[in-house]
């Protein structure tokens, strides 16, 4: 980072590589081209590795950069979510967040309209600093060293089936490096992965005791599975899909990657602000797209309202 004397203009940017890439060098330097060109003021650092990200978020925080740009995905997102949620509030209210996509998954970007291959639209919308205050989701559990933990997330937690395969697509995005074909591998993979998974839930006043193939609770639009939620209306959109045969489970994927997953019969919507997991033994667990220890008992899903602000485009 450079030592030079920053004013409250001046970004601080974390970079975060896509591993072994060579396209990922090149577009650091076009993005770095396009900063300069635009007199942008700033200092960047670059992650080692994924677990750097949420140590140089902070660090970042602490040396008191109000424009903090996350060059990553939705995993580097998160993890700098969580940083703004471990500040104080009086930090976090003056810190703006944002994104020039360059992760292996890119989907919360995206729902705002930032592409990647579109570095100069991306950089003109945050020298604008258009700021939302957006609503992040929040799981609460304990995990098997009986200690209580949560993690917010701005996209969903997917619980079954889904986490197991988003686990699988962002490895296959890791070595493969094609969205598309990544996917197709990971759908591949599950074949000899579990299909559903006993799970007992309460969500509103309707409790739901029976298999679950997998279990969506977004925020956002959840990687196609909540596509009608915001965030930014104080509420969960939730997906429960009990488990198809093996006919409507391929016709569910193909409504899936078509965006049209909620007209699948087998996918039961809700919309709520807290979604109760009772139990929901064996099922592994995903937060936006990476996967945590499995909680052991039971544990919660809500929502905090506004609690960070979000460059959006202009």
């Amino acid at each position: 980072m450079a030592n030079s004397e920053k004013g409250n203009d001046r970004w601080g940017i974390l970079y975060c590589p896509k591993s072994g890439l060579v396209k990922s060098r090149k577009q650091w330097t076009k993005i770095q081209r396009v900063l300069d060109q635009r007199g942008v003021a700033y200092d960047f650092v670059q992650s080692e590795n994924a677990d750097s990200v949420e140590r140089l978020v902070t660090m970042l925080i602490n040396n008191g950069y109000q424009t903090i740009i996350i060059v990553g995905g939705d995993s580097a997102l998160n993890d700098a979510a969580n940083c703004l949620m471990n500040a104080e509030k009086s930090v976090r209210d003056r810190v703006a967040l944002g994104v020039i996509p360059n992760g292996p998954v890119n989907d919360f970007a995206r729902f705002w309209g930032f592409k990647e291959n579109d570095v100069e639209q991306t950089i003109d919308w945050l020298l604008a600093h258009r700021v939302r205050r957006v609503d992040l989701g929040c799981i609460r559990y304990v995990n098997k060293y009986d200690e209580h933990c949560h993690r917010y997330f701005l996209n969903c937690v997917n619980i079954g089936l889904s986490a197991d395969i988003m686990n699988l697509r962002r490895q296959a995005r890791s070595i493969l490096g094609s969205r598309t074909l990544s996917f197709i591998v990971s759908l591949i993979l599950m074949v000899f992965h579990r299909l559903d998974y006993k799970m007992r839930l309460q969500i509103n006043t309707e409790k739901i005791e029976r298999r679950v193939m997998t279990l969506c609770v977004g925020s956002g639009p959840g990687y196609g599975q909540t596509p009608n939620a915001v965030p930014y209306n104080g509420l969960l959109d939730v997906s429960v899909v009990y488990h198809p045969g093996v006919i409507q489970l391929l016709a569910g994927l193909w409504l899936l990657v078509t965006g049209r997953f909620l007209n699948h019969r087998s996918v039961h919507p809700f919309r709520t602000n807290e979604v109760k997991i009772e139990e929901a033994k064996h099922a592994f667990v995903s937060v936006d797209g990476r996967l945590i220890h499995r909680p052991v008992g039971s544990y919660s899903i809500e929502v905090a309202q506004e609690v960070i602000n979000f460059l959006i485009p202009a």
